[in-house]
């Protein structure tokens, strides 16, 4: 018991000496370094994006960039970005540098630095030719791509109307009248069979008595390609005034089953387009289409760039004077020899009614 004693008398008096030895007058959070400790360096980031990552950058314009995920030590060391800037190819390249250098000084160090914005100003003879600008990191890694143009950017919002013809397979291909324009166009169809058998329903409760009854035949909603469909041969009064037994009480028969029958379908693979007619060598910056209805208009809101004379660059287009756009796949048409055969067909479409 003494001994316990003692050894309890030892821990507590070890305990205060250590909490003794932690505890200082000023304390408080902890300093990133020493008063003395002094250094300059190069920090690093993961990502940067132009423009609010658009399309197309005019050279006129004002050019913007953002790097985010920075890491500098601490906030108060970072002394300035530098950004060097070289050519490859038909790309003017930027590459940013973190520099740092810290003097001792305590401040908030979180991970990585709050995201900034660079507002860029190069001289016209800067970009040259050059028709990409891009953006990398100290590791080399591109971390984002503008098209780099010479022009003007034109918005527009219109409207384009489509039929109710363009729901009809045997009308295709369709166009709406003039540029621009919506065209929808026949890719494939794949014939198949399904198989069923007839089988016989007995009604338990008529309603009417009719002078004049018909079969019909309850096909399904939908149909399988690996199973032979039972389908109940059921009774009806001639007349629509006349019902002939309650929704509820038809009793199928699975027993009593004719043979096996055919039902030929087709399936019908279709593809819907957005067709203009621009200017040589211009861009679509940006495209979106309001809702998608036949019988009703159609909204588009689109930014052209219309190219001024000293631009040479063409693209991402695939045609020069011709802007498709896949609005199934929500995305610019890519192949030439496709966009040009797809361009001739609209060419000679039948072209639907005008509202």
């Amino acid at each position: 018991m003494r001994k316990s004693f003692i050894i309890g008398i030892f821990a507590a008096v070890a305990a205060m000496l250590c909490v003794s030895a932690c505890t200082r007058d000023d304390d408080g959070a902890i300093p990133v370094s020493a008063e003395d400790d002094s250094f300059v360096g190069t920090g690093f980031f993961r990502i940067a994006e132009f423009d609010s990552n658009s399309l197309i950058h005019l050279v006129s314009d004002t050019l913007y960039l953002r790097i985010d995920s920075l890491w500098s030590y601490s906030n108060c060391a970072l002394k300035r970005i530098e950004i060097d800037t070289s050519h490859e190819g038909d790309a003017l390249v930027f590459f940013p540098k973190i520099i740092i250098e810290s003097d001792g000084k305590d401040c908030p160090s979180p991970f990585l630095h709050p995201d900034t914005v660079i507002k860029l100003l190069p001289p016209a003879e800067e970009f040259g030719d050059a028709s990409v600008l891009r953006v990398r990191n100290d590791e080399g890694n591109v971390l984002d791509t503008v098209l780099l143009r010479r022009g003007k950017f034109e918005l527009d919002t219109f409207a384009i109307y489509v039929d109710s013809l363009f729901d009809t397979v045997s009308s295709l291909p369709l166009r709406t009248k003039d540029s621009p324009s919506v065209l929808k166009v026949l890719d494939s169809l794949n014939p198949r069979v399904f198989y069923w058998r007839a089988m016989q329903s007995s009604c338990e409760l008529r309603i009417d008595m009719c002078d004049s009854v018909v079969n019909d035949t309850l096909f399904p909603m939908a149909w399988s390609l690996t199973d032979t469909a039972l389908v109940p041969i059921r009774k009806a009064c001639a007349s629509d005034d006349s019902t002939y037994c309650v929704a509820s009480r038809w009793v199928n028969d699975s027993s009593a089953v004719g043979p096996v029958q055919e039902r030929a379908d087709t399936v019908w693979f279709t593809s819907l387009y957005y067709v203009e007619e621009i200017p040589e060598c211009a861009t679509m910056n940006s495209f979106r289409v309001a809702g998608y209805a036949l019988g009703k208009n159609v909204n588009f809101i689109r930014e052209l760039m219309v190219p001024d004379e000293s631009e040479s660059a063409c693209g991402p287009s695939a045609l020069k004077d011709v802007f498709i756009y896949d609005m199934g796949r929500n995305r610019v048409f890519p192949d030439s020899l496709d966009a040009d055969s797809l361009y001739g067909t609209w060419k000679s479409a039948k072209v639907a009614p005008a509202k």
